[in-house]
């Protein structure tokens, strides 16, 4: 199938693009920086997401997946109102068969820089109102909203031993994600899965759930 990938030069969405790749799919990538992927089926176009005027032509997307983001960086933009463009420009059309936005956990708990909660919480709306206008096309649209994964993005923290030690306090399976277990689930939702839709599927290791009760010792 031709798939398109937003943010494809490292983390989550490289690791995304080269899951597709071995599994012999054709793969666009758009990230504003230089290309990081070896494959003949991979196709890069340097470009921000921002500009809509640099966007390339890409006829008959058959998965769209939303990967770009960033963090406080004008979070609003990038990760949501680029988001809108590229799903409208690319996404709903009759080829269409799935598209995933890549959330965050953040979106579900309000726990993170304010921007960035409040971008990747309108994509949790805009995902339900995705999947029913793509639904006439028999598509999916689904958003995947991981907790911690170790990427680039969050080195400042993963370098931090006494950091760290707090985050993975906070996580009941004391780890984060690999780029590459995320990139399992994008396959699953976009290619597996052909009948789940409009849901937001958090990934984040329990941390969630980890609502700290406190109680009185027995004596």
């Amino acid at each position: 199938m031709k798939v398109l990938i937003t943010g494809t030069t490292q983390g989550i969405g490289k690791a995304i693009a080269e899951k597709f790749l071995q599994e012999g799919h054709i793969v666009f990538g758009i990230d504003r920086q230089e290309k990081s992927i070896e494959y003949l089926d991979y196709t890069h176009f340097q470009c921000d997401v921002r500009d809509k005027d640099r966007l390339p032509m890409i006829e008959d997307v058959n998965i769209l997946i939303n990967n770009a983001g960033t963090q406080n960086e004008d979070d609003i933009d990038i990760n949501l109102k680029a988001l809108i463009r590229i799903t409208e420009k690319y996404g709903v059309q009759p080829k269409i068969k799935s598209i995933l936005n890549i959330g965050s956990a953040s979106a579900h708990t309000g726990a993170e820089f304010p921007e960035y909660c409040a971008s990747k919480g309108g994509i949790l709306a805009y995902t339900k109102n995705v999947a029913m206008r793509v639904a006439k096309f028999g598509a999916t649209c689904n958003s995947l909203d991981p907790g911690g994964v170790l990427t680039p993005l969050n080195e400042c923290v993963m370098n931090d031993p006494k950091l760290w030690e707090q985050v993975m306090n906070e996580t009941p399976l004391r780890r984060w994600a690999t780029p590459e277990e995320i990139a399992q689930w994008a396959y699953f939702l976009t290619v597996t899965n052909t009948f789940c839709t409009g849901q937001n599927i958090l990934v984040d290791g329990g941390e969630s759930i980890n609502y700290h009760f406190i109680w009185k010792n027995e004596e």
